[in-house]
């Protein structure tokens, strides 16, 4: 799209200039419709008839600016991301906290330490407790986007599988990467945490005969990876990519490894999120994105699964297992590759106007509280690297 437009052509609309051949008619025309709202602050649905000018007291007869209107556009919707991201932080490390403290004050066998990720107790209340915080955590932020960008479902969330070789090939994908981003930092993450206090609270028996761990499993692999999907792919991708695909892709990419508030998790996080993105793109449902945390997850239990099985022979097969999820996954990858080079498709949608992409991406990250949201994310991660 050009926004600087020299043709000659008496009327300029942003919305009408958008690339819309890469998602199906039905979520194209909510999009159309949900940007064309001209009482809808978070579209950029500039129009300019160039026999117009506009009068503003005080300076008298001026021309509007597409330039002015997409940089506003952007800080309204990064305002929102911002509180949004301040929520899931505030719930993740102070008000749940908070809670578990009041619990604990009045006689539930829970604990915990502001300085902590961990949870101690009963195995009854620290799942409870960790599948509580996950999902306020999440949903808070969610339905306050939801409020507020006001979209419709069938815009809110791509859900038609445009092509399902591309769902395919990000799933093959996602093994490969997840192979290698464990490399570095294989036993860092929640579910080793977990995993290790059950283990701890009953050595004789196996964590399978404790059906809290199995809930807990269960929920964090499906239920979460969906939730967390819903809310990085949902309504916030959809605004954001109303400034292009790849505008959409690293926002909401930088907001998933922020939202880690871990240095260790950060490599995976993005490189997850990236793939995420870009699957449900090309695939066109955010049933994709939702396969590939699963995916994810679901290897890095594996892993931990793994160490318990057989310790004394866990660097074999792990590794055995590493190499055998890598070839498959990139073996996926080169096949459909080779099936699809001879098709020719389009699947990111572009954008152009006055700001290349560094200086749009500038001017999101200049928006405030999004600073704020930086400094609080990298502080938390640098508590948790030494305490």
């Amino acid at each position: 799209m050009k926004l600087t437009d020299t043709s000659g052509n008496t009327i300029i609309s942003v919305v009408d200039q958008f690339d819309y051949s890469t998602q199906n008619q039905t979520y194209n025309e909510n999009f159309i419709k949900w940007r064309k709202d001209k009482d809808n602050p978070y579209a950029f649905n500039f129009e300019l008839d160039r026999r117009e000018s506009v009068f503003v007291e005080g300076k008298g007869f001026e021309n509007r600016s597409a330039s002015k209107a997409e940089r506003d556009c952007i800080g309204k919707i990064m305002n929102i991301i911002g509180i949004a991201m301040l929520m899931w932080i505030l719930m993740d490390n102070i008000i749940s906290k908070l809670v578990i403290s009041v619990f604990d004050f009045i006689g539930f066998d829970l604990h915990t330490s502001f300085f902590s990720t961990g949870l101690y107790g009963g195995s009854l209340q620290v799942i409870t407790a960790l599948i509580a915080t996950s999902c306020v955590k999440i949903l808070v932020p969610a339905i306050y986007l939801h409020k507020k960008f006001r979209m419709p479902h069938r815009l809110e969330y791509m859900s038609t599988l445009n092509h399902a070789s591309d769902m395919l090939g990000t799933i093959c994908m996602t093994l490969a990467v997840s192979t290698v981003t464990c490399l570095p930092n294989i036993y860092t993450n929640r579910t080793m945490l977990v995993f290790n206090y059950f283990r701890s609270i009953n050595a004789d028996a196996s964590v399978w005969s404790q059906n809290q761990f199995v809930v807990y499993t269960i929920f964090d692999i499906v239920i979460i990876s969906v939730l967390y999907e819903l809310f990085f792919r949902g309504a916030v991708f959809n605004a954001l990519r109303q400034f292009g695909d790849v505008f959409a892709v690293v926002i909401t990419t930088s907001m998933s490894g922020l939202l880690v508030q871990d240095f260790r998790e950060l490599p995976a996080a993005l490189l997850i999120s990236v793939i995420a993105s870009i699957g449900m793109l090309r695939s066109g449902t955010i049933i994709t994105a939702i396969f590939v945390q699963i995916c994810f997850k679901m290897y890095r239990l594996a892993l931990v699964l793994l160490e318990d099985s057989s310790p004394d022979k866990i660097f074999l097969k792990r590794n055995t297992f590493m190499l055998v999820v890598f070839v498959i996954g990139a073996a996926g990858v080169m096949i459909i590759y080779l099936f699809k080079r001879k098709k020719k498709e389009h699947h990111i949608a572009e954008f152009s106007s006055k700001y290349t992409d560094s200086q749009r991406l500038g001017i999101a990250c200049k928006s405030f509280p999004i600073p704020a949201v930086v400094c609080v994310c990298l502080l938390a991660a640098l508590i948790k690297m030494f305490f």
